[in-house]
């Protein structure tokens, strides 16, 4: 790490910074480099994930990152922390925002904005309706391989050897997103990866960027809002305001295909993710007892047997009575 700071300029000849791991991810080392200019984060990909089961990942991802980093910012300024340097071995520096807080310890604290919310929707349609039907993002992100071993494998395909009922459903839902190239996707829209920043959200770790199906990027993101409601019931109305807000922008911000043909996509994705994060191969950290993953079970169960069409479908199949 120090040899690539050295070689990009970052860190000076006779330099010998103080580098912090930053906890937290899963796929990849990341540390606080306090340098002399000023501190910076440094990242690389992991070959196996640190995760209970066997998951294991093409370490090429982490170009992608930045790449998508890349061109985030230029179709929203701000969207994504500035590259700094990259390298072919692995390593990627971009500016330190650790002063930002996360959205995910923003919901769990109970500082829920719905207008934040909104605004994650306004920024994400953005980014996809300025890569759609790029040739040259297309090219750039051509990351099927990667896409399956990160997102549809360990999600849909591995929670579907859980639960032969639902198998052929959850197969065709991965069939379906692998198949449909429309935009540029982050992969990983989460609210442990967006930044709440002045101007907007800012979206880290988009290892998984691909050029894909962006009805993943909206289902994937609301699916943590919905769960957001088991861990913290006290906070589920603020939780599924936040749900309909960023519902809302993000199909006003549709143009590459009807809001409703996305917006279908993505109502049918929702239950397979959900059932995906308790028993898939990377269940959320939050829901540790067995009445919530019942409760996620039930509900997913039922959409994946009856699909919706709409995301209001399923939040009114999820909201508690």
């Amino acid at each position: 790490m120090l040899a690539f700071l050295r070689g990009h300029g970052l860190a000076g000849k006779e330099e010998t910074p103080a580098a912090e791991a930053l906890v937290g991810g899963v796929s990849s080392d990341i540390w606080r480099v306090r340098l002399k200019s000023g501190d910076v984060c440094v990242k690389r990909a992991l070959a196996r994930l640190r995760v209970a089961q066997v998951w294991e990942a093409p370490v090429e991802r982490n170009r992608y990152e930045w790449r998508w980093m890349e061109a985030a910012s230029a179709a929203v300024s701000g969207a994504a922390p500035k590259v700094l340097a990259h390298d072919e071995a692995g390593f990627f520096a971009m500016e330190f925002l650790g002063a930002l807080p996360l959205w995910k310890s923003e919901l769990r604290d109970g500082r829920v904005d719905a207008g934040f919310a909104g605004r994650v929707g306004t920024s994400l349609a953005a980014i996809h309706a300025a890569t759609a039907g790029s040739a040259a993002i297309a090219q750039a992100f051509a990351t099927d391989a990667n896409f399956h071993a990160i997102r549809l494998e360990p999600y849909l395909l591995a929670t579907a050897k859980g639960h032969p009922d639902q198998a052929t459903v959850l197969h065709q839902l991965a069939q379906r997103t692998a198949t449909t190239r429309l935009a540029l996707v982050h992969g990983d829209v989460s609210p442990k990866n967006i930044l709440v920043g002045c101007d907007g959200p800012v979206f880290l770790d988009a290892e998984c960027a691909w050029y894909g199906d962006p009805a993943f990027d909206l289902a994937f993101c609301l699916n943590h809002l919905l769960l957001k409601c088991l861990w913290r019931p006290q906070h589920a109305e603020a939780y599924l305001a936040c749900f309909d807000a960023l519902r809302a922008a993000y199909l006003a911000g549709v143009r590459w295909e009807p809001a409703t043909t996305v917006e279908s996509r993505a109502a049918s994705l929702l239950p397979g993710l959900l059932l995906a994060r308790v028993d898939g191969k990377s269940p959320v950290e939050y829901l540790d007892r067995e009445e919530q993953k019942a409760r996620v079970r039930e509900v997913a169960g039922a959409l994946l047997r009856n699909p919706p069409s709409t995301l209001l479908q399923v939040r009114q199949a999820w909201q508690p009575s």
